[in-house]
């Protein structure tokens, strides 16, 4: 019972998130930051789909292969998830720095891709073993410590800038990223020694939805956010 719904939950989630990001390009109207949203929303769904589709597929036993297959098709396809997250970071970035019209901002957009770099380069060393049964959880750690830095410069923008600008859209953007990387902090830390700690994945996957939901509503502003 609880594979089926974590497997509607799933499905829901690609299903509402890339649809979310399609209607938000269509309907941006040139107007660059429901249009970079929308983008961004896909990258999310599109990038996420490559780890949680064959889970579904391996849960509900759609597919029934041996436990190694199984592990190296999933670890495939989380480590293309790891790379798109790291995309997709870069352009909420660039989704604040539109919305807000931020200016004098090149070595903050250095040190964002200098970290977006350091962690997709760090995701492609072969130590990770991302196709193994038991993947070393020193390299979670590794690869996963720029991905933070990442998230925290990016929680500290919006805030200050969600206050400062009293943007009432994205007032609560920079706490949604804030639990995200809270509930997915433990998965990486202790999901290979406790598997019930994997459980804190579903709401680290709400808190995208309600990313994109607030990013959703830009569609339906008619002023516009002054200079940070």
């Amino acid at each position: 019972m609880g594979t089926i719904f974590e497997s509607i939950f799933e499905i829901a989630y690609l299903i509402s998130v890339i649809a979310l990001g399609i209607i938000m390009i269509i309907k941006s109207k040139k107007r660059m930051v429901p249009l970079l949203f929308g983008i961004s929303a896909i990258v999310l769904g599109g990038g996420d789909a490559f780890h949680l589709v064959p889970r579904i597929m391996y849960g509900l036993d759609w597919v029934v292969s041996s436990e190694v297959v199984e592990a190296a098709n999933l670890g495939r396809g989380t480590l293309i998830t790891s790379i798109t997250m790291t995309v997709f970071y870069v352009l909420i970035y660039y989704v604040w720095k539109l919305r807000y019209k931020a200016e004098n901002t090149k070595n903050l957009t250095v040190v964002v891709y200098a970290l977006a770099a350091i962690r997709i380069a760090l995701c492609c060393f072969p130590q990770n073993m991302w196709t193994a049964i038991d993947s070393p959880l020193s390299w979670g750690i590794y690869r996963n410590i720029p991905f933070l830095i990442l998230g925290i410069i990016i929680i500290v923008l919006f805030f200050r800038s969600a206050i400062k600008n009293q943007d009432k859209t994205f007032k609560y953007m920079w706490f949604a990223i804030l639990l995200s990387f809270a509930f997915y902090t433990p998965v990486v830390l202790f999901a290979s020694t406790y598997s019930w700690v994997g459980i804190f994945m579903l709401p680290k996957t709400v808190c995208y939805v309600w990313m994109v939901v607030m990013g959703y509503k830009t569609l339906k502003e008619t002023t516009a956010i002054q200079k940070d």
